[in-house]
């Protein structure tokens, strides 16, 4: 067989494969709760969730969201066995999907497929249970005015930076702090150890692998970047992605949930919003020894901190470097967010007339 024929031979064979892949998806469906279909109003946000014994952060996820505004909430469940799904069916407004096929080959298709069936012509915010959204003027304009403000400029999503966040004690201190608990006393965060990509710097060796999302968005501020690491790279050499498009509309021309952090075909606003991120709470240490184990994860974060904290088992992340949170101003100063002089003029221009 020629080289042609090979060629032709491998794109079938590549076709046929995905054709398999997203059957299989397909048939693991299954809807738990809720409605069927899309219900949001076309102004208003739909959080989804990939979740699996989330019960630890549901309170205050919900309390969060709710005070956002948010009524709509797509769940995909992913097996959970700790109470998850009977609370989630307590929220009003909330769906529950579930499928048990494994998350590390399955991701971003549970994103991808969650969004396409609730958020088609809509707002979609993807959000990890251990993750809480936040935004200049939240308290001023609140997420009506965000929204008003990207869709007068164009915009159909916005990137957000996480921010891990922790206490002063050792992880093995904290296993047990329940989450409310939590959200007071982690107040301390570390950019050291922080790498930039510019947005569309595809041969970098971080960002080379995602030059496909990348290319087809549009970015108007060039100080935009990718950031890596933090934390997780000053104490395990952990080059995470802290980057995300976690708000967007999707549009007929939008491919959502391509990856874990980004979607396809977006014109990204001009500043960056905030994850407060609170990975080191609900027992981290026997999480990752857990997912070690069975293999939930396949980027292999997991096992370079269980590496560490196996030489060290009342590991604190807390440094003399460490900074304490006072919220977005400061880490626009630090650099970490981006600001628009034009969204500051808006969110100051709006909140005069309400």
């Amino acid at each position: 067989m020629d080289n042609t024929g090979k060629s032709l031979w491998q794109s079938i064979r590549g076709k046929l494969a995905r054709m398999a892949h997203q059957r299989q998806l397909l048939q693991s469906i299954r809807h738990l709760h809720g409605p069927t279909e899309a219900y949001a109003g076309p102004e208003d946000v739909t959080v989804v969730v990939v979740v699996k014994n989330g019960l630890f952060y549901l309170e205050e996820f919900f309390r969060h969201y709710r005070e956002l505004g948010i009524r709509h909430y797509v769940f995909l469940d992913n097996g959970s066995t700790d109470g998850t799904i009977d609370r989630i069916r307590q929220e009003p407004g909330a769906v529950i999907l579930q499928s048990s096929l494994p998350t590390a080959k399955f991701e971003n298709d549970f994103r991808r497929y969650t969004a396409k069936r609730y958020c088609q012509n809509r707002w979609c915010l993807y959000a990890d249970i251990d993750e809480l959204f936040e935004f200049e003027g939240q308290q001023d304009i609140g997420l009506p005015g965000l929204l008003r403000y990207m869709t007068e400029n164009g915009y159909n999503a916005l990137m957000a930076q996480m921010l891990d966040l922790f206490s002063t004690r050792s992880l093995r201190d904290e296993a047990t702090t329940p989450f409310d608990q939590v959200i007071k006393t982690y107040q301390h965060y570390d950019l050291e150890k922080i790498e930039r990509v510019p947005y569309h710097q595809s041969n970098h060796p971080l960002t080379q692998g995602l030059n496909y999302y990348l290319q087809h968005n549009q970015v108007p501020n060039e100080q935009l970047e990718f950031l890596f690491g933090g934390i997780r790279n000053k104490m395990f050499s952990e080059l995470c992605c802290l980057t995300k498009h976690p708000l967007i509309f999707l549009d007929p021309k939008v491919e959502p949930g391509l990856h874990p952090h980004f979607s396809a075909h977006l014109r990204v606003a001009d500043f960056s919003a905030l994850l407060r991120h609170y990975k080191f709470c609900d027992n981290p240490i026997q999480r990752d020894r857990d997912s070690v184990t069975g293999g939930v994860l396949s980027h292999g974060e997991d096992k370079l901190r269980m590496s560490v904290v196996q030489q060290n088992a009342n590991l604190s992340l807390y440094t003399p470097q460490s900074l304490t949170f006072t919220g977005i101003q400061a880490l626009y100063d630090q650099g970490f967010l981006v600001n628009s002089p034009r969204y500051s003029a808006f969110v100051a221009e709006q909140a005069k007339q309400a």
